[in-house]
């Protein structure tokens, strides 16, 4: 029997649905049951075609520029990104199990951008757990300065 290995996600996006809207960046992190990070990959997303700014997110990713060039920094094409992502979690040496908050845009963007990239959910199992997810978050991980600073700034930016 295969140890579960749970992965938890930190997203940026520029709106607050996908289709009209990009994920911009992209931090997921694999951990032990206990807690313990195995492995992690981070990337930035080009925008999808035909895809606008939300006025919300405009205005908060301009009080925090260098954020936001951050995210557009060697940005891969959706498609590249979300195989990379995939082959990933193919090559974890468990049973990978997606945890999320559903409040927060991960979950809809990722299995949004994997089912329109890749035609699938490469994860064995999902479990909604706000708690364990907060525990184990990836924030931390983040290339953006905004998620390091005392009071982090809304991830749907």
């Amino acid at each position: 029997m295969r140890t579960d290995l749970l992965i938890t996600t930190h997203v940026h996006t520029d709106g607050p649905i996908p289709g009209p809207h990009s994920l911009l960046t992209l931090t997921a992190a694999a951990h032990l049951p206990g807690g313990t990070v195995t492995d992690s990959i981070s990337t930035n997303l080009r925008a999808l075609p035909g895809a606008t700014l939300h006025p919300v997110s405009l205005q908060s990713w301009r009080r925090r520029p260098e954020d936001w060039l951050c995210t557009r920094r060697a940005a891969r094409p959706p498609a590249v990104a979300m195989n990379a992502l995939s082959s990933w979690v193919d090559q974890l040496h468990g049973r990978p199990v997606f945890v999320s908050d559903t409040t927060d845009p991960d979950y809809l963007f990722l299995y949004w951008y994997l089912q329109r990239f890749t035609g699938r959910w490469p994860f064995e199992a999902t479990l909604t757990d706000a708690d364990l997810h907060e525990q184990l978050g990836c924030r931390t991980m983040c290339p953006l300065a905004g998620c390091h600073e005392a009071a982090p700034l809304a991830r749907i930016s």
